[in-house]
Parts: C-alpha cells; sequence; structure tokens
C-alpha cells in the first residue's frame, strides 16, 4: 500500500524545527515502541546535528537526543530491549523506555534531561527541551504527566496538537511542544504500512479491510498464538482474507445474506490490535532494517 500523506502544515513543522533547534539544549523523540524505526523521523538527525554554540566550548556541535520507546506496554518486551541497545549503540543516543501514562516512569525524565545536556544555560535559564514525533505517538500525554496537570490536548485521533506551546516544569525545565510530524512520502511501503497499523494515519485515509489484511498477514507469520487464542481459530488459513473472513463470522461482522462485513471485521481486528487485547506485539525488529 502506498501512502502519500503531508498536509501542508506539516510543511510549517518542519520549519518550525529548524529555527527552534538552535534554541534548545535537549530533544526528546518519541518513537512508538511497536515500530521505532518507521516512526522514527529522518529529518531530526539531519537538525539536530552540528548546531552553532552547541558543543563543549561553545562551539558547533550536536543537540542532545533521548529517544523514549512510548506504547512499550504494548509491545514484545524482549523486542523493545533490542531496539534499545541499537539506537543506542548505532546512534548514540540515551533511550527510555515507557508508558507515557505510568507516573512513575514518568518521574524518571526530568534527571535524563539534566544528565544529557552538554552546556547548561546561562544562571537564570531553563533547560530547553524539543519534544518531537510522529502524531498519535504520546506527547501530550507525556507533556501533562510531567507537568501535573492537563496543559495539552490528547485525543486518539492522529495530529491533534495544531501548534507550538511552551510548558514550564518544576526545577529549571522548559518543554517546546510542536505537532506531530511525518514526511513527504514513505518510500518503503512497508513504512507506510506499519504506520497504517499502529493508527499514525488517520483511519480516514486508508481503508481498514486493506489496512487489516496487511496486519493479519504479518501476525499469522510472526504471532500465530496471539490470533488463535483471541479469536478462538484452528488451523490458520493461508490468506489473509479468509483469516478476516473468519475472524468477521465469529464476532458476527455481517450484511445481507450472511456475507462478512468487511470494514468492519477489519476495523474491529485493527481496534483490539492497537489496545493491546492481542497481546504485546511489536510490528519490526533492528534485524529487519
Amino acid at each position: 500500500m502506498t501512502i502519500n500523506w503531508f498536509p501542508g502544515h506539516m510543511h510549517k513543522t518542519r520549519q518550525s524545527l529548524e529555527a527552534l533547534m538552535p534554541t534548545c539544549d535537549v530533544v526528546i523523540e518519541l518513537l512508538d515502541a511497536r515500530l521505532p524505526m518507521s516512526s522514527s523521523n529522518p529529518l531530526l538527525d539531519e537538525l539536530r546535528r552540528n548546531i552553532p554554540g552547541k558543543g563543549k566550548n561553545g562551539v558547533h556541535g550536536d543537540v542532545p537526543c533521548i529517544t523514549l520507546l512510548t506504547k512499550s506496554d504494548l509491545a514484545d518486551p524482549e523486542i523493545t530491549k533490542t531496539w534499545r541497545e541499537y539506537f543506542e549503540t548505532v546512534r548514540g543516543v540515551k533511550t527510555l523506555a515507557l508508558d507515557v501514562r505510568d507516573n512513575k516512569s514518568v518521574k524518571r525524565l526530568p534527571n535524563l534531561i539534566r544528565k544529557s545536556v552538554v552546556r547548561m544555560p546561562k544562571h537564570g535559564k531553563p533547560i530547553r527541551v524539543m519534544i518531537v514525533g510522529i502524531p498519535n505517538v504520546g506527547k501530550s500525554t507525556l507533556i501533562n504527566a510531567l507537568r501535573g496537570k492537563r496543559v495539552a490536548k490528547v485525543g486518539d485521533e492522529p495530529a491533534v496538537t495544531k501548534g507550538r506551546q511552551e510548558v514550564k516544569l518544576e526545577g529549571g525545565i522548559v518543554l517546546v511542544d510542536t505537532p506531530g510530524i511525518l514526511w513527504p512520502k514513505f518510500d518503503d511501503p512497508g513504512v507506510g504500512d506499519k504506520l497504517a497499523v499502529s493508527g499514525a494515519i488517520k483511519d480516514t485515509v486508508v481503508d481498514y479491510a486493506e489496512v487489516a489484511l496487511i496486519a493479519l498477514r504479518y501476525l499469522a507469520k510472526q504471532y500465530p498464538e496471539a490470533l488463535r487464542e483471541r479469536y478462538k481459530l484452528g488451523e490458520l488459513e493461508d490468506e489473509p482474507l479468509h483469516l478476516l473472513e473468519s475472524i468477521g463470522k465469529k464476532r458476527g461482522c455481517l450484511i445481507g445474506g450472511g456475507e462478512v462485513d468487511h470494514s468492519r471485521a477489519g476495523e474491529l481486528i485493527l481496534r483490539e490490535l492497537r489496545s493491546g487485547k492481542l497481546g504485546r506485539i511489536s510490528l519490526e525488529k533492528p534485524t529487519d532494517i
């Protein structure tokens, strides 16, 4: 499935990131732990490199990056561990796997921010932290948890954050939030597929049945027991369409004449996959790169 989805406001977001990067001391990139590489924006590493005044002696340097693997409660824990090792070794960034709704985990973040700063701001100036991530990855939920109250709008639909906002935390930290950003096109169709399965792309621009077939093809190969257990299936069908219809019949997703409503069945499967009802599932591994 080929997806080209880059609303006009996302062009503005890129321009905003370019302008803001030199003013920030740390970048926090939120990635979906179920698909860390596909949810990573390749633009970020480019923008944070070799910024004037960010080195130890005030020369050119990189803005430090903390990579948060969010929704780790939904991802395969062993695969998440390998992803952390990959990012720390290959990209040289600090990592943390967490559920942004878990306040205990979130409270570890301010100390990690302070440890990451290369050059502390002058006395009286706050540590400025830019938060970036694709839509629906948990940025607003994280900000609210760090602040201790609702200051950022949270929603299940992607692309809720519409513009930049700054949030002051205790201890001299200011969070600079930006809208979720994707890139103009997905050169690898598999990236678009996984983003659609995860819910990062609005369901209004994709087809439930088509995306569910992509998910079923992967699940039947990598997590067959999860499918059998959740939907009380026997031997799994070779064709994803047959699987979709078997699940649709068991869950009553029918139209006239007893035929399966593919869209309803697809929506049900995606909803249950995204909510963790099929278990802790990762959609990619470092070895897939």
